[in-house]
């Protein structure tokens, strides 16, 4: 149990918001987390302590960032609703429409959304892969293109852990020109003024906080058996030098698992979403993209009911992913613990960002407390 000391602002309307940051390091064993919260486009909640290493001789600092893992892709799916928004890219077309080798294995029906919402049937990659694979853009893409659906695409839903990345990654390249890297940095981080980076420089290393697996977990990156779990949720692990502290993950782009910010970056993006857009988007395309449920059902990866919009988690009543009371807020979580989200209807842009990750998927034990804290400030 350790008692921590916060840095940043907080109104004092939100003290029980600050209240229950602080409690996850005498409750939950924090080591090092930031905590934002928008409310109607003003900040109410900006805050971080702790550390950024397991040995606790780096403080954790206003500009300390870290990899938020699958809390990224909300931010590609962001970046592919902007393309959506600028009617360059249409979700109900068949995705060989914008990347014609993608046609083979029977996989020529299948549309953009299909993508978005986790229904393709590409959650893995049936062929042997070497070591590093997953450092391989082209050479993963080119797999993908080969790989048959794994099922009848539209017809079940299965979390693409990590081709999610390849397969929105390389339509957004197809259509736009730049990686998916290059326009959330172009696009959303630039414009915004916030950290986010999915591909970090070698100059931010310094900054960056080692993220610590959770208690009794094996290495973080490591995954073993053979099923579709392990296909999705293990895929680039076993083939990656390093670790998800390494270079070589944190200089790849994994649109899917390998995004880097903070509370703030992630509050200041579901913020603008919340608000009509604000700038990123239009109202209309935040609609269409955030907010509309297209697909729910037991995800066949995860093992429990998920309520997906295109490439956003809807929040569900009672279930794994339940942020507030209302059931049009959308954004995504990460392994270990990282949540970013919008909230629409009451204008809320959250973002949490820490390094100790927990066990197990969906539901973190610290979100709760510090999301009704939010929605009982009001």
């Amino acid at each position: 149990m350790t008692q921590v000391e916060l840095h940043g602002t907080c109104e004092p309307r939100f003290g029980a918001v600050r209240d229950a940051f602080a409690a996850n390091w005498t409750d939950h064993d924090e080591v090092g987390a930031s905590l934002c919260v928008i409310v109607g486009g003003e900040t109410v909640v900006d805050l971080w302590g702790g550390h950024a290493d397991a040995e606790r001789s780096q403080a954790w600092e206003r500009d300390t960032i870290a990899n938020v893992y699958s809390s990224t892709k909300g931010v590609a799916a962001a970046a592919a609703a902007m393309l959506v928004d600028r009617g360059r890219l249409d979700v109900e077309r068949p995705v060989v429409d914008y990347w014609p080798e993608f046609a083979q294995s029977g996989k020529s029906e299948i549309k953009v959304r299909h993508l978005l919402t986790h229904e393709a049937g590409l959650a893995g990659v049936d062929e042997d892969l070497p070591d590093g694979a997953a450092l391989d853009w082209k050479l993963m893409v080119g797999a993908l293109e080969r790989q048959a659906p794994l099922w009848t695409p539209g017809e079940g839903m299965g979390y693409h852990a990590i081709t999610y990345g390849w397969l929105v990654g390389e339509v957004i390249r197809r259509v736009d020109g730049r990686t998916c890297g290059e326009f959330v940095r172009d696009e959303i981080a630039g414009p915004l003024g916030v950290d986010f980076y999915i591909g970090l420089p070698e100059s931010e290393d310094g900054r960056t906080a080692e993220l610590i697996a959770a208690p009794g977990a094996p290495p973080i990156g490591v995954s073993a058996v053979d099923n579709l779990a392990a296909k999705a949720l293990g895929l680039a692990a076993p083939r990656l030098a390093g670790t998800v502290n390494s270079r070589e993950w944190r200089a790849a782009e994994f649109p899917a698992a390998n995004g880097h910010g903070n509370g703030r970056s992630l509050a200041a993006m579901y913020s603008a979403l919340a608000q009509g857009g604000g700038g990123l988007l239009s109202g209309e395309a935040v609609e269409t993209c955030g907010p509309t449920e297209y697909a729910a059902r037991e995800d066949m990866v995860l093992g429990f009911l998920v309520r997906r919009s295109l490439g956003f988690i809807l929040s569900t009543a009672g279930g794994r992913y339940e942020w507030g009371p209302n059931p049009r807020t959308f954004g995504h979580s990460g392994a270990g613990g990282s949540l970013g989200f919008a909230d629409p209807d009451a204008g809320i842009g959250f973002g949490y960002v820490m390094n100790q990750m927990s066990a197990g998927l969906g539901a973190d034990p610290r979100w709760k407390p510090m999301i009704d804290a939010v929605y009982s400030s009001l």
